[in-house]
C-alpha cells in the first residue's frame, strides 16, 4: 500500500484547522511534537483511523512551523514533507507554513 500523508487546512477565526496524517498501520503509539506546541508530545495525540492512518487536528495560528512525528519512540519525518530544514540532532525537521 502506497504511503499516504496530507496536511488539510480549514479557516477559523484566528487560527487554522490544521489535520495531521501519519499511516502506519503497525504502530502501537503516534506522537506529533513541533514549534507550534513547544515540542510537547503530549499536547496533540494522534488517533488510529481503521485503514492505519494516525489523525489529530489542531488549532494552530499562522506562521512557519517545524515539526515531527514519534512512532513507537522512534523520530519520523512526515512521509510527504513540502519542505525539511536541518536540526540539532544531525537530522531534519519538516516544515510547514500556515496562512
Amino acid at each position: 500500500m502506497e504511503a499516504k500523508n496530507t496536511m488539510k487546512e480549514k479557516k477559523s477565526r484566528h487560527n487554522r484547522k490544521v489535520v495531521f496524517e501519519r499511516y502506519a498501520p503497525e504502530a502501537n503509539l503516534v506522537q506529533i511534537a513541533g514549534t507550534f506546541n513547544n515540542w510537547d508530545l503530549t499536547k496533540n495525540l494522534l488517533k488510529k483511523e481503521k485503514d492505519g492512518t494516525w489523525k489529530v487536528s489542531i488549532e494552530i495560528s499562522p506562521g512557519r512551523y517545524e515539526y515531527r512525528f514519534l512512532v513507537d519512540g522512534n523520530w519520523k519525518n512526515d512521509q510527504l514533507p513540502e519542505e525539511c530544514v536541518p536540526n540539532a540532532f544531525g537530522s531534519l525537521n519538516c516544515v510547514m507554513e500556515v496562512f
